[in-house]
């Protein structure tokens, strides 16, 4: 018996969950926002229905994970850092290098951090996270998990871009997707779901919400996924523009005067997608709510619908077919027009969802018609248990 800490540090956020080992069960759950600034906010989970609220000065991530673990103790959370027995950490980029999940070393947080070029908002924070569990909780394993990693497995053909192959070889520049954890998470439950091994499936997984990748998955492995080099690209999202001609993005630069390229990565990642067209709100529940009198509400929804069904008939053809297609993540779980509206436009490929079925929200379900010929399946995400199943494996 012990308890593994799940945590996913970002550049001004700690967001955490500790789990009962090896019941699973979710003990408390937390986050520090703000993390650097004036006025940081801690809120933290606990028992039956029970908050913790506070908002004080946090100087940096280590006193972010210094409080929080303070804080475990005086709600009587745990009663000694020594309950602890393992911590699991969400890393962004892994790059080519990590094909799995891994115990951490000095030469794996080494590397990790040399990789921060391919995710500089989050590697970095990522790191510090690491670095200060590593000094806190000197003897406690810490293990990194990738979001990369799972898509290491996709074919060449898929992973490279038609440029100077040198770029490759010089740069790592290359798709390398994200959401890994999640897709993996979902692809394991689908297969229970459906009763067979995963390795016998083709599978595509839909984890749609503020930011969204789709993936393709064939003998257990991903063999593509729609976020690139970046997760600015793949499908339309809250607020990332996807898939867009490289030449739109220097016209649009001579055109606004924008003289550093990061700036227009800044336009393409922080106001397009859904925000940028619907000139509303970057949450789908929003404009759901006035697209029958708000046009370019209406117009972002249908974008979004038909950007999910260009890559879904991309990855059927892929595949060679497909036996299941799943819906997760914020959109995936919770939006039940979005969900009949892929399935009704894919109908031709025999997905079909029963109306009635689909009328939930964020409960695993089969929300397939009895005529379907393709499984339509409802799986809430949990990436946070997949990380403690990652420590898990990787301490016994």
């Amino acid at each position: 018996m012990g308890k593994t800490l799940a945590v996913n540090a970002g550049s001004s956020t700690l967001k955490f969950k500790l789990f009962e080992v090896p019941s699973e069960s979710v003990i408390t759950s937390g986050v520090v926002e703000r993390i650097g600034l004036k006025d940081s906010i801690v809120t933290i989970k606990y028992g039956d229905g029970k908050k913790y609220e506070d908002t004080l000065d946090v100087d940096n991530h280590e006193a972010a994970i210094q409080l929080m673990l303070d804080k475990l103790l005086d709600l009587h959370i745990i009663e000694d850092y020594k309950e602890i027995t393992g911590v699991g950490h969400r890393i962004v980029a892994g790059g080519e290098d990590f094909t799995d999940s891994v115990l951490v070393d000095d030469d794996v947080l080494a590397k990790i951090e040399s990789l921060a070029e391919y995710a500089p908002l989050h590697n970095p924070a990522e790191a510090m996270g690491i670095r200060a569990f590593r000094k806190i909780l000197p003897d406690v394993p810490n293990v990194a998990v990738f979001d990369t990693s799972f898509h290491t497995s996709m074919p060449q053909v898929n992973y490279m871009y038609a440029v100077p192959y040198e770029y490759y070889e010089r740069f790592g520049a290359r798709k390398y997707g994200a959401h890994g954890t999640s897709h993996r998470y979902v692809a394991n439950r689908a297969a229970a779901m459906l009763g067979k091994p995963l390795e016998s499936l083709k599978l595509i997984t839909l984890h749609i919400g503020a930011g969204a990748s789709i993936t393709a998955i064939k003998d257990g492995k991903s063999f593509d996924t729609s976020m690139g080099f970046t997760p600015l690209a793949g499908i339309m999202m809250a607020t990332r523009s996807g898939d867009i001609d490289a030449s739109l993005v220097a016209f649009l630069m001579q055109k606004l005067d924008i003289k550093d390229a990061n700036d227009m990565i800044e336009i393409l990642n922080k106001k397009s997608g859904l925000i940028g067209v619907s000139e509303y709100s970057a949450d789908m529940r929003d404009l759901e709510k006035v697209q029958g009198h708000n046009a370019k509400a209406h117009l972002a929804r249908d974008m979004y619908i038909n950007r999910i069904v260009r890559y879904v008939g991309q990855y059927i053809a892929e595949l060679g077919g497909v036996d299941a297609i799943v819906f997760t993540a914020g959109v995936g779980e919770n939006d039940i027009p979005i969900r009949q509206e892929v399935a009704d436009k894919l109908s031709y490929f025999g997905i079909a969802v029963d109306p009635e079925k689909n009328n939930i929200r964020g409960v695993e379900r089969d929300l397939s018609t009895d005529a379907a010929t393709v499984k339509t399946l409802l799986i809430p995400t949990d990436e946070e248990l997949m990380i403690v199943r990652d420590v898990e494996r990787l301490t016994d």
